[in-house]
């Protein structure tokens, strides 16, 4: 009996290539890393269709319009980003680049094929993130199909949007039963047009005036819909990036541990698979804390919650990029000369310096700061510890000196970048089996400046320094945390692994030479090793090169799920 289940086996799988219909792509010879974690093998892949309709050894399959021999390469799933910002300029005014145009006699949108985004391997896009979305979802998918995009995209609700729709600007403070009843009731409308789960910006306006009651019963409307809920925390570090010691809120409030905590919580009293997104530990004085946030994640797993995290490969995050070191409070046209005022007080000068130096620590301390960009050219490229020692000043004047020297109309002068993280911290969080991969960058072109390297560099830089290199985890787990992992909590059921009767969304990479080369000075290189990437089947990325091409499709998980496998 068992012989015979295997003959037939081996004639249905041969029944799906064989025939006069020709395969429209076939990759041969290559080596197969399938996304589940199990060790690599070599083979041949066919696609047909859009579908990957053969796996196996080389020799067995059918003649092909066309044939790509991949000999040294690596077949890979293509890579979901769990957390994105591309095409978040749909959310109300479009980017210019965004819009379709006519340009020299066919239509184009420069951002719309996502050449940051595909050239490193990445075939699909959760986005609408931090509690901010387009509203309603119909009119921002409409205005993406209109014109067409690269990878494809998935699309959350943003809890920050419906809590404005549901409270106008009525919003510091708890929301009342009714408001949570049309917060959910938005949630529901937003889910059924066509979003796949919903996103929350806990550290920002309005999110940050939410209770945890609140978010438990929000985040429940996803059960019927079986939709994800992605939380942007309350706090990365010790506390929230909007809580400095002059603020008139106590000391004391939600850091990671808490947020951690909350979302836990959440995913227990709910049941909803809850993601703590771009989880860090941000602040030298916090240091180390990874290890407890991984225990509270693992404990709860470990009694059945459903809880799951993602993470950006770096030590140095978004709002880093923007480190002025100079408090909001200080306020004027011309900042130098706001700054100079308040200098003159003992008691404001006193504040302010109290400011700065938290701010100095929270931003890496004074060896991890960089001026990026400054009207003195001979600070840039500059750490603070550096240039203290030059002014034979303090880290707190030196930061002073430097605002006071720079552009008046620019809050601390100059352009600096803080790393704010510890490298121990991002190895603890990459070698967590639930841990995901994702960019939390955006669409990006040359004119764009100093964006993160991130946009460019996220998933080669995992696969290249954090397995190959550190060894946090292995080449396998790293292409896992980026495939078959992040469909298995979006509820994909044919994408992630290379597999028959799979989305035929594929990365072909020579893992000899694969590297990110984006720098935060030289933001705007693609990476090396990427060769091929197919959306669909369809090739946007050929010989290291983004082609322009528009396959990308709106994917809504509880939808796709619906579809007989």
């Amino acid at each position: 009996m068992n012989l015979k289940f295997f003959l037939l086996s081996l004639a249905v799988a041969a029944s799906s290539v064989s025939g006069a219909e020709k395969l429209d792509v076939l990759l041969t010879n290559g080596r197969i890393i399938d996304g589940t974690g199990n060790p690599w093998f070599y083979g041949d892949v066919g696609i047909r269709g859009g579908k990957i309709v053969y796996v196996g050894r080389a020799g067995a399959t059918p003649k092909a319009t066309e044939t790509i021999d991949v000999t040294g390469l690596t077949i890979t799933p293509g890579f979901i980003d769990i957390h994105s910002h591309a095409y978040d300029s749909f959310r109300s005014f479009p980017d210019e680049r965004l819009r379709v145009a006519e340009m020299d006699g066919r239509r184009e949108a420069k951002l719309r094929p996502g050449k940051n985004m595909v050239a490193q391997g990445v075939t699909t896009l959760v986005t609408n993130q931090d509690g901010r979305s387009g509203w309603p979802i119909a009119n921002q998918i409409s205005i993406l199909e209109e014109g067409g995009f690269g990878p494809n995209i998935i699309l959350l609700v943003g809890h920050g949007s419906i809590r404005f729709l549901a409270m106008g600007d009525d919003f510091r403070r708890n929301a009342t039963a009714a408001e949570i009843e049309e917060m959910k009731r938005l949630l529901r409308r937003g889910m059924a047009e066509g979003a796949s789960g919903m996103s929350a910006g806990l550290e920002y306006v309005p999110g940050r005036w939410s209770n945890t009651d609140e978010m438990i019963q929000v985040v429940g409307a996803l059960k019927e819909y079986d939709g994800v809920f992605v939380e942007h925390e309350r706090g990365s570090g010790e506390g929230p990036m909007w809580w400095f010691p002059s603020s008139p809120e106590p000391k004391g409030q939600a850091g990671i541990l808490e947020s951690v905590n909350e979302t836990i919580r959440i995913a227990e009293a709910t049941g909803v698979t809850c993601v703590c997104t771009h989880i860090k530990a941000r602040g030298a004085d916090f240091w180390g804390a990874s290890a407890a946030a991984v225990n509270l994640i693992q404990r709860a797993r470990d009694r059945g919650v459903n809880i799951w995290a993602d993470q950006y490969p770096y030590n140095t995050s978004g709002s880093d990029g923007n480190t002025t070191l100079i408090p909001r409070w200080v306020e004027g046209d011309d900042q130098r000369k706001a700054l100079k005022k308040i200098l003159a007080h003992a008691d404001s000068a006193a504040l302010l310096r109290a400011d700065v130096a938290f701010e100095i620590t929270r931003r890496g301390g004074p060896e991890n700061i960089i001026v990026m960009d400054h009207p003195k050219r001979r600070y840039v490229g500059k750490t603070l510890t550096e240039l203290r020692r030059e002014m034979e000043k303090s880290s707190v004047e030196t930061a002073i000196q430097i605002a006071l020297e720079g552009k008046k109309d620019r809050r601390g002068g100059g352009r600096l970048r803080g790393f704010s993280m510890s490298e121990v911290d991002v190895e603890t969080y990459a070698s967590q089996p639930w841990m995901m991969t994702a960019s939390d960058g955006g669409l990006a072109l040359p004119e764009d400046g100093f964006v993160h390297a991130r946009f460019y560099g996220t998933f080669p830089r995992k696969i290249r320094k954090y397995a190959m290199e550190k060894d946090a985890l292995t080449v396998l787990d790293a292409i896992r945390s980026m495939t078959s992992l992040p469909a298995q909590v979006l509820g994909l059921k044919r994408r992630g692994v290379v597999r028959e009767g799979n989305v035929a969304d594929l990365v072909i990479m020579d893992l000899n030479t694969v590297r990110d080369k984006a720098t935060f000075f030289e933001p705007h290189q693609y990476p090396e090793g990427i060769e091929y990437v197919m959306v669909g089947g369809e090739m946007v990325v050929e010989k290291s090169e983004p082609n322009g091409a528009l396959p990308g499709k709106i994917i809504t998980t509880w939808r796709e799920r619906e579809v007989k496998q």
